[in-house]
């Protein structure tokens, strides 16, 4: 892969995979920590979160080891990548693939703490992040073809014995989960660990999404897909259309005329171009597809939407947030611990006619957008990614023994 180099280090020797993990507890090696996830970096929530979090762990001086499938990381300076070789998918085959060949690497090439996301490897660790937990949240599919709904059931099924089985391997000091509401669920469904959960809410990059950061390559872009600079533009970003609820947020079109809909996002275009189509708001929205440079998506728009059924942080929520942008959003995971109604964003249902509303409220007075979007800017600087790693580094001194 462009960028990403593996390098060696001689193997751990004849030291027992319990007795390195022993030796993380009482602080040997210090400031050491091995990171295990499926990806890491790219353009998705999570493995941004993740490159964050190893390049912010780098700075303040550890010594990172990452086991993982990819890692896209700008600068691998002080980072040791073991890659984890297999399959990306199909998932069925794939997840299994990568739990066996990740548990041989990580007994391998362990350093210091260990610090795996979700329930993926079978070796005892220190630390699993949970992003997901899969006995309660499932994905839906995209279509409604057999083979789509089967594969969804049976990927369903897998994730949950995965995580079962994997959670209880690990005999984990901390489960670290991404917003109180994750942390509830796991509470709830696994009540054996509840007095080793805890929250680290994800962090988003207050400086790259942030107020007019890129207006001109923005105002470029409208003009590119054709948007006149009198309209409003709300929108929508991310994957798991269904569940995200794109279909809500085109219906409120037809009832807030001066608005359009920018989707960022891979997902099927034609499925809800026709949608659109049919209630007559066709050429109110602009498809971007997926999109690495985020931040100036958020630019073009006045206001950010997400009708969500689920999610566990919506590191686009904040995103949006930190940009300025006026937010509606469902009180899922993660927006409740940001979002204070209209006072920095409007929580809203899935229902179309609420959607819309709240969009008229917002084209007929500027100041309101203005005013709901710097309480939400305010709000995103709680989270930052500094706080993020500062946490984390706390939690690895603890579980490590370090005094100082």
């Amino acid at each position: 892969m462009p960028g990403v180099r593996e390098r060696m280090r001689p193997p751990a020797g004849a030291a027992s995979e319990c007795a390195v993990s022993a030796s993380a507890r009482v602080g040997a090696p210090a400031r050491e920590v091995t990171i295990v996830a499926q990806d890491i970096g790219g353009a998705r929530g999570m493995e941004r979160v993740l490159s964050e979090l190893v390049l912010g762990l780098v700075r303040i001086g550890y010594r990172v080891t990452v086991v993982a499938r990819t890692c896209e990381l700008p600068d691998l300076s002080g980072v040791a990548f073991r890659r984890v070789r297999g399959p990306a998918r199909p998932f069925l085959i794939a997840y299994p693939w990568f739990v066996l060949a990740a548990t041989l690497t990580l007994r391998r090439w362990r350093r210091g703490v260990v610090h795996v996301t979700g329930g993926i490897v079978l070796n005892r660790v220190d630390i699993i992040a949970v992003h997901y937990c899969h006995q309660v949240a499932v994905a839906t599919p995209s279509r409604s073809n057999w083979v789509f709904r089967a594969h969804n059931t049976l990927a369903g099924m897998l994730k949950r014995f995965g995580e079962r089985a994997c959670f209880r391997a690990s005999r984990a000091s901390a489960f670290v989960c991404v917003s109180e509401g994750v942390a509830d669920e796991i509470r709830v469904h696994y009540p054996q660990l509840v007095d080793r959960v805890l929250t680290i809410h994800n962090g988003v990059d207050t400086d790259t999404f942030a107020p007019d950061a890129h207006r001109a390559p923005a105002h470029e872009l409208r003009a590119q897909l054709g948007i006149e600079d009198t309209r409003l533009v709300a929108v929508f970003v991310g994957g798991e259309w269904k569940r995200k609820g794109l279909r809500h947020a085109i219906d409120a079109l037809a009832l807030a005329p001066e608005w359009d809909l920018l989707v960022a996002g891979g997902g099927y275009e034609k499925d809800y171009q026709q949608i659109a189509d049919s209630i007559g708001v066709g050429d109110a929205v602009h498809w971007m597809g997926s999109v690495r440079e985020v931040q100036v998506v958020y630019q073009m728009a006045d206001a950010f939407v997400l009708p969500s059924s689920y999610e566990t942080f919506s590191l686009v929520t904040f995103e949006a947030a930190a940009s300025g942008l006026a937010v509606l959003a469902t009180p899922v995971n993660g927006v409740r611990e940001l979002i204070e109604d209209a006072h920095n964003g409007f929580l809203i249902t899935q229902e179309p006619d609420m959607i819309a509303a709240r969009l008229r409220d917002l084209g007929a007075d500027p100041e309101l957008r203005a005013r709901l979007g710097r309480a939400a800017r305010q709000s995103a600087l709680e989270f930052s990614w500094a706080s993020m790693v500062g946490k984390h580094q706390r939690l690895y001194a603890r579980l490590a023994g370090e005094t100082d």
